[in-house]
């Protein structure tokens, strides 16, 4: 231990040996230190928050682009877009009146390095500035922080409000363009296929859509008329059963017989029905008129089995029989008319088919043109609905703000440079000058090799030191020391004398720009 202090005391004697030279050593650092440190501009910083609400007031199948949140998203990536830069260069008069291609780029570098919007919620925006021009004074750098924020965000809301208007106006021309291309290609295959249609007027069967397509509506169709033809000759059966079983008359005691017979009446009436249908009009191949005519046949073997005048007293006609004529003759009528369907429905698909087998390049380029005719016609009503939507959405924007930017914090006005910490470098400064000083005194020390004390010689050399003889001082040397040691304590004190005024003028400097 005792050791350990010897060698502290014989270092801190080998250090104030060489006092001025670490005085000398501290003034250098010191004074290259603090011109380094007052060489570093002082920055400014400001910060403002924004709210920005995008105002959905149509549905979002309404809407025309992107959602709130695309929107939203694309807020944050143009806010510091260089067109916006450029234009808060020009208002801070960071960029000169005809300033050059390149000056412009330097500005908005400089402002796109300075400016940061970090997003604290979906739609909150923390705006952050830090300027530190050196041509300018601290005064102007802080004004000049907060005015970046202020015309950044006045820049802003004047592009939302005309962007909105001008992306509506300018998605009515794209898609009016797109309409009016899609419509002449439209026209185009219209005319088309009615120069094919005119040019295969044999071969291409009428009726809308493709050939496959009105086979397959055909059999559609025909598989629901075979089941009704199933249902309608089943209940024309159970009618045959009971006018079977059912007479045609009904012996009435005391009265004559009834003129004509019954089955002669009904196919007097059937008669001059059918004249009455064809008085109208109507053609053989009427499903009314093809029933009708199966009853009328019908009507006429009945009047057969009942015998020239039908004549035999006391008959009368059964009402239960003529109301079943006249069920099972509708349902005679209904088979028919099921029948009559059925065949040409068979024949339709027959002949299609036939054309196709015939003919199968016609057909095929039919298809090919109707597909391409549908295509057409899906984009041009989906063009003319989405035009319609942005027309709606353009209106709204005009009407209302659709993107709403509000202040939450104004810019703040800074009274103090946030970078550098200037007291703190001028205090490091000064403590890594008197360490150099002192840590250079001590290196001087070791490479001059020289013994403090006696026990230290006579390690170093091995041999035993038989005495040692102090220093005299004479009154002389003693005045002349004392001398010197004030010039040490006026220098040391100038140093921190100079350290203290490079302090209070950073301060004051502080309280000008408050």
């Amino acid at each position: 231990m005792n050791g350990l202090y010897d060698e502290f005391r014989v270092a801190l004697h080998s250090v104030w040996t060489r006092r001025w030279l670490v005085l000398a050593v501290a003034w250098g650092i010191c004074i290259l230190g603090w011109l380094a440190v007052a060489s570093i501009p002082n920055r400014y910083d400001s910060r403002a928050r924004l709210l920005v609400d995008v105002n959905e007031i149509l549905p979002d199948e309404v809407q025309a682009g992107s959602s709130g949140r695309q929107q939203i998203d694309q807020i944050r990536e143009t806010l510091t877009s260089a067109r916006n830069l450029e234009k808060v260069a020009v208002t801070t008069g960071l960029l000169p009146a005809g300033a050059n291609e390149r000056e412009k780029a330097g500005a908005v570098g400089m402002l796109r390095g300075s400016i940061k919007v970090i997003p604290q919620q979906e739609n909150i925006f923390e705006l952050t500035t830090s300027v530190g021009v050196p041509s300018l004074s601290d005064a102007d750098n802080a004004k000049l922080a907060s005015g970046i924020l202020d015309s950044l965000i006045t820049v802003f809301r004047d592009d939302q409000l005309r962007g909105g208007r001008m992306n509506a106006r300018e998605g009515l021309k794209f898609l009016d363009a797109q309409i009016a291309d899609r419509e002449k290609a439209l026209r185009e295959v219209e005319a088309r296929r009615a120069a094919f249609e005119a040019q295969n007027i044999g071969l291409i069967p009428g009726g809308s859509g493709s050939p496959a397509q009105r086979v397959e509506a055909a059999r559609a169709e025909l598989s629901q008329i075979d089941s009704q033809m199933i249902a309608a000759q089943a209940q024309l059966a159970a009618a045959n059963g009971q006018l079977a079983s059912t007479p045609a008359t009904i012996n009435v005691p005391g009265m004559g017989s009834v003129g004509g017979g019954v089955a002669r009446q009904q196919l007097a009436g059937a008669q001059n029905e059918l004249s009455s249908m064809r008085s109208r009009g109507l053609t053989d191949a009427h499903p009314d008129v093809i029933a009708l005519k199966s009853q009328i046949a019908s009507l006429k073997a009945l009047a057969d089995r009942e015998g020239p005048g039908a004549s035999g007293g006391g008959n009368a006609q059964n009402p239960a029989y003529a109301s079943l004529s006249a069920m099972r003759a509708e349902r005679q009528a209904t088979v028919s008319a099921l029948s009559t369907r059925k065949a040409q429905l068979l024949a339709e698909i027959a002949k299609i088919t036939s054309h196709q087998i015939q003919n199968p390049g016609i057909a095929a380029e039919y298809d090919r043109i109707n597909g391409e005719y549908t295509a057409f016609k899906a984009q041009y009503d989906k063009l003319l609905a989405q035009r319609e939507q942005v027309r709606m959405r353009g209106e709204v924007q005009t009407e209302t703000d659709a993107i709403k930017v509000e202040l939450l914090d104004p810019p703040s006005k800074p009274t103090s440079p946030a970078s550098p910490n200037r007291p703190l470098f001028l205090t490091l400064v000064l403590l890594v000058g008197i360490g150099g000083g002192i840590g250079a005194a001590f290196g001087l020390s070791q490479v001059r090799t020289s013994y403090a004390t006696a026990a230290k010689l006579e390690r170093a050399s091995g041999l035993p030191v038989i005495g040692s003889i102090t220093e005299v001082v004479t009154p002389e040397r003693h005045i002349d020391r004392r001398k010197k040691l004030v010039w040490l304590a006026g220098g040391s004190g100038a140093l921190i004398g100079l350290y203290a005024l490079l302090l209070a003028a950073e301060f004051i400097q502080r309280g000008l720009v408050a």
